[in-house]
């Protein structure tokens, strides 16, 4: 049977969408393919690295639609399956972003970063170093 569904898109409500693009776009090497500009701004993109997407979305001062709380990203988090998650963790240093120590989980190697809005990004790619070893025990 073919499904209808052909992808699942994270859309993230955030407080200020060029503090966003900054981090996703200068500071992890996503692509914007598609935006909305509303009365001269940015208020809406759909990104992408390597064909995975997100979209982001400016919450709005006026009441329209959610508002910004203490509890930003709480829950929610996204995993990414990479080729090498660890060049995704040197890349991030290079760039100015602060990525938790890569380790090992699940055959995989995790680089885990936090987003300027709470949402957690976890890069991940297999591996057959030992669970729990973390990079700095590993070179």
């Amino acid at each position: 049977m073919n499904s209808n569904v052909k992808q699942a898109v994270p859309f993230f409500w955030v407080a200020d969408v060029q503090v966003s693009l900054r981090f996703y776009v200068d500071g992890l090497g996503f692509k914007m393919l598609n935006q909305w500009i509303n009365k001269g701004k940015l208020a809406w993109c759909w990104l992408d690295i390597g064909g995975t997407a997100l979209m982001l979305q400016e919450h709005r001062s006026d009441g329209t639609q959610f508002k910004v709380t203490d509890k930003k990203g709480l829950g929610v988090s996204i995993c990414f399956t990479c080729e090498d998650a660890l060049l995704i963790y040197h890349d991030a240093l290079a760039k100015g972003l602060a990525p938790q120590e890569p380790f090992v989980g699940n055959g995989m190697w995790v680089c885990a970063l936090t987003d300027p809005d709470g949402y957690k990004l976890f890069f991940n790619s297999q591996t057959d170093v030992p669970e729990e070893t973390k990079l700095s025990e590993w070179k």
